[in-house]
């Protein structure tokens, strides 16, 4: 039988913001992050999307206790989808993976209302620094779409549930990288 693993894209490439099982990096085929607004959340989150000509970089980990309710009422806001057999890894036993990602009829654009949150930037070009590097950070922001919607800076007080302390380089590097993209960062009201 298969062993349970997650493919995480965002905040759970930060492996100081979890404690799951045997995380290492992978890489999955045929989707792309997107940073995208729901009725289920106040704020914009990244969700994967299908996408034929694209690959992104991620971590898989053991799913806790081969519990996929508990992982489930984690990610509530999302559908766990199946992607075993589009997922690269080191993996030596057999494994099923599964991604989650919020359903297209379910989501919306970020917004002036639903903005993405600086903080939750922050913690996920950590992650992937620490896991990818830097050529990896550059990886994240061109294999995410959404960069058009309004970045609330909340980092003065951080309204991202798992938040991490970034180092003055880490925290020049997502600024530079926001920068670059011509993202558009408005002060918190």
């Amino acid at each position: 039988m298969a062993d349970p693993y997650f493919f995480g894209y965002g905040s759970l490439v930060n492996l100081a913001t979890h404690d799951f099982p045997d995380p290492r990096p992978a890489r999955l085929h045929g989707w792309r992050r997107v940073w995208r607004h729901t009725d289920l959340r106040q704020v914009a989150f990244l969700t994967a999307l299908p996408d034929a000509d694209c690959s992104i970089d991620g971590m898989i980990a053991h799913v806790p206790n081969d519990d996929w309710q508990a992982l489930d009422a984690r990610e509530w806001a999302y559908d766990r989808v199946a992607v075993t057999d589009h997922v690269r890894h080191d993996l030596k036993q057999p494994a099923e993976i599964a991604v989650y990602a919020v359903a297209p009829e379910k989501q919306s654009p970020p917004s002036t209302r639903h903005p993405i949150l600086l903080s939750y930037i922050d913690v996920v070009v950590q992650g992937y620094l620490h896991a990818f590097g830097r050529e990896g950070v550059r990886d994240f922001f061109n294999t995410t779409s959404g960069w058009e919607a309004p970045i609330l800076d909340d980092r003065s007080q951080p309204r991202y549930p798992r938040h991490q302390q970034l180092k003055p380089e880490e925290t020049d590097l997502v600024d530079r990288s926001l920068i670059e993209i011509g993202a558009r960062i408005v002060a918190v009201s």
